[in-house]
């Protein structure tokens, strides 16, 4: 079942939003419990609506009943309530995130997490609609960017292997890069703003002369594939997503889940339904 997941925030009070759903299912994924199918254990996962919630949701329709767990999935359209919701225990577990991003997380906030091996890579891709190849950019092109640092610094290793950057360090950014020529030697102009709203400011602002999207916004937003320029590599990406739940809280549902993520099922599934190369199943 998948539902969505509202954060909202007034003062310095963080609220959660959440519809409710009756089950005939255990409702705490427990360390001692044992998976029946009979009388299945609930797992309460935090997704990305694309395509992290229609893996889970292949999952609920066609594997998890035979394993004993039954999934209640909860969409979420950023990058900052699923770590949130899986800290408070709102959730048990969240699938959306990379190794880097998870690492940025853990030493901003603190969380205690733990997390399997990867499942799928969004290879993070260059759109623009004035310029057909890299060699095409012009000197002082705007460039929209993601603003969490991680995925920022990917997204510039992405141009940097266009040739439109140059001697990037992993300390870098925007905004420690715009005026250096020598990193940015056609002295491109940025533009950060959340992930989830890059690729409407990139259909709807004629001036956005290159934007840097994610591959799960990719597919949301039904992107003309004609306008990509350049994709980040696949071959040894450590960017993969996996699932994440609270350190010390391996429960047998949740290793269950995570077990069926990593199927054979699951791969295939991914690969016939996102054949353009936005999603691929981790190596």
């Amino acid at each position: 079942m998948r539902k969505k997941l509202a954060l909202a925030i007034t003062g310095v009070a963080t609220l959660f939003a959440v519809t409710a759903c009756s089950s005939t299912g255990s409702t705490e994924p427990t360390a001692a419990a044992t998976l029946d199918p009979a009388n299945p254990t609930i797992v309460k996962v935090g997704a990305s609506p694309i395509p992290h919630s229609q893996i889970l949701e292949f999952i609920d329709e066609n594997l998890a009943k035979d394993a004993g767990i039954d999934l209640e999935i909860q969409e979420i359209d950023d990058y900052q309530t699923p770590n949130i919701a899986l800290a408070d225990g709102t959730i048990d577990a969240n699938y959306f995130q990379t190794e880097a991003y998870l690492a940025q997380q853990v030493a901003d906030k603190g969380y205690e997490f733990e997390h399997g091996k990867g499942i799928h890579l969004e290879p993070l891709t260059v759109f623009s609609k004035n310029f057909d190849k890299p060699e095409d950019v012009t000197e002082g092109a705007l460039v929209l960017l993601n603003n969490d640092p991680v995925n920022q610094l990917r997204g510039l290793r992405v141009l940097e292997s266009a040739g439109l950057l140059s001697g990037l360090t992993d300390e870098d950014s925007a905004l420690t890069i715009e005026d250096d020529e020598a990193k940015n030697p056609k002295k491109l102009t940025f533009r950060e703003v959340n992930s989830e709203q890059v690729p409407q400011y990139y259909t709807q602002d004629d001036n956005i002369g290159l934007a840097v999207i994610n591959g799960n916004y990719i597919v949301q937003a039904e992107l003309n594939l004609e306008e990509v320029l350049v994709q980040e590599s696949p071959e040894n990406n450590p960017n993969s997503n996996f699932l994440t739940w609270r350190a010390g809280e391996s429960t047998p549902a949740i290793e269950k889940l995570d077990e069926l993520l990593h199927s054979d099922e699951v791969a295939k599934y991914i690969e016939e339904t996102w054949t353009d190369g936005n999603v691929i199943p981790a190596s």
